[in-house]
């Protein structure tokens, strides 16, 4: 009894989108899970950079490149797909908390961010985009969680046992309470909670495509795991629609993030199909090279190095020469 009575008031627990205040400055739980899911991700990053030989000391910068275009590209993305929420209130696009960040948005700029910075840096796009397809998978998983404490991305009403409780001043029109209700009332409605599923499904993701990565690096061609991750967050984001039904953006009454989600599942496939048509070298086979290159370009530095120092000494050791006589005579 003590359990379930334990259970249901974690049901009913409605958070609090503030998780503290510096001065005047409120701090929002949504940010600081997306806080979280960048430190996560610059971990992976720098791991799997390290891992495959890559230069892992360009990513600080990097993500902080990639985070800023892909906050941009997935406000807009949201704004637009939840445009009743702000066409009477254009302030609140800007202004704190920030509740809402359309995913395909940051995966488009900050695409184009990391590709034009890889590209500046003169590095190898694929080989990175096997790097930060896993990075995508951590940030979602844990970056969607600031969506519970914003009590936003849920589906329709439930009574499955981790259905979770949405006040009234949170409800979207599909699911208003009745004119006159608390706005802080939840009238014992639970809902579905589809930021938890995105999550669960990102962590499965993250797993799926590590052990594929190291399974069949003898198969995958460089930056092969990228548009497998596209391929798996597209399927999970199509489904998820239809329990958003009444309250996403639509074009002729089909959910606009299905459509997008079906182009990125048929570009993904064709990526794939087209890079894996012609003859060409697996990834452990092109990893297996940039090592050796690596490992020449170290020794002929290391030989440098030591030409260097060698002369260094020579110029610094004392010459012995015949002592010239003393100009002064006596």
């Amino acid at each position: 009894m003590a359990g379930a009575a334990t259970l249901a008031a974690m049901i009913d627990f409605t958070p609090d989108p503030y998780a503290f205040q510096i001065g005047p400055i409120p701090v929002y739980w949504y940010g600081i899970c997306y806080a979280i899911g960048l430190f996560a991700a610059y971990q992976v990053l720098v791991r799997e950079a390290n891992r495959r030989g890559l230069n892992s000391a360009i990513i600080g910068d990097g993500l902080i490149v990639v985070a800023i275009a892909a906050l941009i590209g997935g406000r807009a993305y949201h704004v637009i797909d939840q445009w009743q929420r702000y066409k009477d209130d254009l302030p609140r696009i800007f202004l704190p908390p920030y509740s809402g960040l359309g995913v395909y948005g940051g995966i488009l700029t900050g695409t184009i961010a990391a590709a034009l910075y890889i590209r500046w840096k003169r590095q190898p796009f694929w080989r990175w985009a096997d790097v930060v397809a896993p990075s995508l998978f951590v940030m979602q998983a844990i970056g969607r969680w600031g969506n519970f404490f914003n009590q936003e991305l849920y589906g329709p009403p439930t009574s499955l046992p981790w259905g979770i409780a949405i006040q009234c001043k949170n409800r979207v029109a599909a699911y208003a309470c009745p004119v006159g209700s608390d706005p802080n009332a939840t009238l014992g409605q639970h809902f579905q909670p589809l930021f938890l599923y995105e999550s669960l499904s990102a962590i499965v993701g993250l797993v799926v495509l590590l052990w594929v990565g190291r399974r069949w690096a003898n198969r995958l061609r460089p930056g092969d795991l990228l548009p497998i991750f596209l391929i798996w967050y597209s399927i999970t984001r199509f489904s998820l629609e239809f329990l958003r039904a009444g309250y996403n953006w639509t074009i002729g009454g089909v959910p606009t993030a299905q459509i997008v989600s079906a182009v990125t599942i048929a570009l993904a496939l064709a990526i794939l199909a087209v890079r894996h048509a012609p003859p060409g070298a697996s990834v452990a086979t092109v990893e297996a090279e940039a090592r050796v290159v690596d490992a020449a370009e170290l020794a002929a530095i290391a030989a440098a190095e030591a030409e260097a120092a060698a002369a260094e000494r020579a110029a610094a050791e004392p010459t012995d020469g015949p002592i010239e006589p003393s100009a002064s005579g006596g």
